[in-house]
């Protein structure tokens, strides 16, 4: 018969140690984790809960009030899901918590909408200084500031806690961008969405749009290189130069933000996003006039756009923008000929070449003769007397009908009052 000694005995101790350990480090559990257990007891301050760890935990029964239950809604035996909130308190208590647990399914689904990349539409709950709050199923996420869709830049802190309380209540659509459950934050991000949701009505834009097709849409920004327009989601650019026939310095010059405007597809780049408009082709192009309009040795008028080394340009009607070439302005060759000319000054010339295929219309100043230059500068003083005498008269007609509107007044006062009136002007 075996007989037991000593060294047996460690060995079998060691043993039960060793496999003890192995068993508890099996099953360890971390903050934050979902686990099953067994509701071991209940009473009035809550739940006793196996979960096979080295110690039961509590379940206080302001966490099950928390789901609108009460501990009378549970069982013993009977399985549930609980969160791990604190591995020891200040007791040495193992803390659960069913709401939070019950909560997971809704950090699942948040985690599978971040991975599908999926949007969510939702109401906003609360604002603070920092951006939005949203519900999530028994969660609450938030929207960062920076991430809240046309927010004013350079606002003070109440003026911003202003502005993101106004959104309460509203529904907006927004992307996961960051699930963590030990941390418990969940974030969302509108301005993400808001890019997304363009991006994806920009492509199913490029597969509507035909080149050459007219589209209705509304003027979205401006730029010194051009126009955007919406188009129903997603904006097109009408570059400045495909905003009217004639030159112009800036996008102002033709449109405002929020203009509704007819906008010609000229271009669709699919690899790059990018849809080209024009406003100038759904307008006659002034250059198919030019042949009925001007002919050669004409005398017009024109207005100074801008002034180069080599000449000025010269707007003319209708949009046509012709070349007064340096050597056209001046017959004197002591001086530099184009030391007297400005932009907006208001000139006459005469038409000496004309090639309308080429959009080239030249002029000069020097085939005007001294007589036609001063028939046109008298009758240029005449229409600024005219305009003057104009102005004086208008300016006597609205002081007569505010004398008459005074008299009037004065008729309508009682007699005594008409008295005490005339006494104070007079």
């Amino acid at each position: 018969m075996h007989t037991e000694t000593a060294v047996d005995l460690a060995f079998e101790e060691a043993d039960f140690a060793s496999l003890l350990e192995e068993s508890l480090a099996g099953s360890q559990i971390e903050r934050g984790d979902i686990v099953n257990g067994t509701v071991l007891s209940i009473d009035s301050q809550g739940l006793i809960v196996d979960v096979g760890w080295k110690q039961d935990g509590i379940v206080t029964r302001n966490d099950i009030e928390r789901m609108g239950m009460s501990t009378a809604d549970f069982q013993v035996n009977a399985e549930i899901d609980v969160a791990v909130v604190r591995l020891a308190d200040d007791e040495g208590n193992l803390i659960l918590s069913a709401a939070q647990a019950r909560q997971n399914v809704d950090w699942i689904r948040a985690e599978a909408l971040m991975n599908s990349k999926e949007l969510y539409t939702a109401a906003i709950v609360d604002a603070n200084k920092g951006g939005l709050i949203m519900g999530f199923g028994h969660l609450r996420a938030f929207i960062p500031a920076s991430h809240v869709l046309d927010l004013p830049r350079g606002l003070k802190e109440d003026e911003r806690i202003a502005h993101l309380q106004e959104l309460i209540d509203n529904e907006i659509t927004v992307r996961v961008i960051e699930v963590n459950r030990k941390r418990r934050r969940l974030v969302f991000s509108q301005l993400e969405a808001e890019q997304e949701n363009r991006a994806a009505r920009k492509e199913a834009l490029l597969r509507e749009l035909q080149e050459g097709s007219t589209r209705a849409g509304v003027v979205s920004g401006l730029c010194d290189f051009g126009a955007f327009v919406d188009l129903g989601g997603a904006d097109g650019l009408v570059h400045i130069s495909e905003l009217a026939w004639q030159r112009v310095r800036h996008p102002s010059q033709v449109v405002s933000v929020g203009d509704k405007v007819d906008v010609f597809v000229l271009n669709l780049d699919e690899a790059g996003k990018r849809i080209g408009l024009s406003l100038k082709r759904l307008q006659p192009n002034p250059w198919s006039l030019v042949d009925d309009m001007y002919h050669i040795g004409q005398l017009v008028e024109g207005v100074i756009s801008r002034v180069e080394s080599f000449g000025a340009f010269i707007s003319m009607e209708p949009g046509i923008e012709a070349l007064l070439h340096v050597s056209q302005v001046s017959n004197n060759s002591d001086e530099n000929p184009l030391r007297h000319l400005y932009e907006g000054q208001k000139l006459l010339m005469r038409i000496i070449s004309i090639e309308s295929d080429k959009q080239r219309l030249g002029l000069s100043l020097t085939e005007v003769t001294a007589a036609e230059l001063e028939a046109w500068e008298d009758r240029q003083m005449e229409l600024v007397a005219q305009a003057r005498a104009e102005a004086e008269l208008e300016e006597q007609a609205a002081l007569a009908e505010n004398a008459e509107a005074e008299l009037e007044h004065h008729t309508a006062l009682p007699q005594d009052a008409v008295a005490d009136a005339l006494a104070t002007e007079a």
